[in-house]
């Protein structure tokens, strides 16, 4: 009898496979829902975007939801861990529009139909992929049960949730500040956005007073978004400003009156303590405008262009357009400083 040669380390690729298909094949991973609550374990996986393959974050919360989900088994409950992937429209229409445009082609020179039938292979491709990698990290899943935001049944159960929570009071629809992203044309979250530190430049305007008895000097590194500016705001405790409360300025480059008001967000320290509200165009300043029942023009569409509502300027772009402003404010005599030289 030839002597057996054992390796000389354990390797467990090796064996993976074969303990995997005996979990599938027990059944232990799809068990039918029966008894009451406290005879069940569910677990809902956050679904991974169809954008690519799966990295050490999901790898890490899989893992947590693993353990939690053995762990139940463990004491006898029965246990579905469901598995799904999320279609991620904006994700992934960005990836296929990269592979697109690596093959010298857009989106708009193949068609909305060709371009629809791209996205469906690219979720083919990478949807199968993330589901082989959860199987080869052993996460016991319900693999028979698999879901996509995309299935039929899926968007019925999303609608009916929905409509729920409408006839509750708990979804309304209303005006607010959003991530939007003007080459794909729409909002964004908060984890899509890239946050990235600039240089810019602090200019000081003179806003004239209705009455004629001086000015407001208002300070602002956005000088383009002027033309949505809706009250200039002080610290009610400012005593350089107190007598000027509920009385009004002249917009600069416009003939519109807006209100000075006094709201706490305001900083006695920062600036001139004149801030300029411009809901549609600064989270802060739009709480303030709700605060004090403000209207929200929008000076920069969903294009990112400057709108009809900024008079002369629409149509530029904003950087554009803040270059030309503060042009034409330091020709008309309405700039009084700026915090380095460009145009001023």
């Amino acid at each position: 009898m030839a002597d057996a040669q054992l390796p000389s380390r354990f390797e467990p690729a090796a064996h993976e496979a074969a303990v995997f298909k005996a979990w599938i094949d027990s059944g232990l991973f799809h068990p039918e829902p029966v008894g009451d609550a406290s005879d069940n374990y569910s677990i809902a996986i956050p679904p991974p975007n169809v954008t690519g393959s799966l990295h050490m974050g999901h790898a890490l919360n899989g893992t947590i939801q693993d353990v939690l989900a053995r762990h139940h088994r463990m004491l006898g409950k029965r246990t579905k861990w469901i598995l799904g992937t999320d279609h991620a429209g904006i994700a992934t229409q960005k990836q296929v529009e990269k592979a697109l445009i690596a093959e010298g082609t857009s989106r708009e020179e193949i068609g909305r139909e060709a371009f629809t039938e791209r996205v469906w292979e690219w979720r083919e491709e990478y949807g199968s992929r993330i589901v082989e990698q959860f199987k080869r990290i052993g996460a016991s899943c319900d693999y028979q049960e698999e879901r996509f935001t995309l299935d039929q049944d899926y968007a019925k159960a999303v609608l009916e949730v929905f409509v729920r929570l409408y006839e509750k009071g708990y979804i309304y629809r209303d005006n607010y500040m959003v991530n939007w992203d003007p080459g794909s044309r729409s909002a964004i979250s908060d984890l899509e956005v890239e946050e990235r530190e600039v240089v810019d430049q602090m200019v000081e305007i003179g806003y004239p007073l209705v009455s004629g008895e001086g000015e407001l000097i208002v300070a602002t590194v956005r000088p383009e978004t002027m033309f949505g500016d809706v009250a200039v705001a002080v610290h009610p405790d400012d005593q350089r400003y107190a007598h000027l409360i509920g009385e009004e300025v002249l917009l600069p480059l416009t003939d519109r009156r807006i209100p000075i008001i006094a709201d706490d967000y305001v900083k006695l320290d920062f600036g001139t303590g004149a801030l300029k509200i411009t809901p549609a165009h600064d989270p802060n300043d739009f709480e303030i405008g709700r605060r004090h029942g403000l209207p929200e023009p929008s000076v920069i569409g969903e294009d990112g262009l400057m709108t009809e509502a900024a008079g002369d300027y629409a149509g530029l772009s904003a950087a554009e357009a803040q270059e030309r402003v503060i042009k034409e404010l330091n020709a008309k005599g309405f700039l009084r400083s700026c915090s380095r030289d460009r145009s001023c």
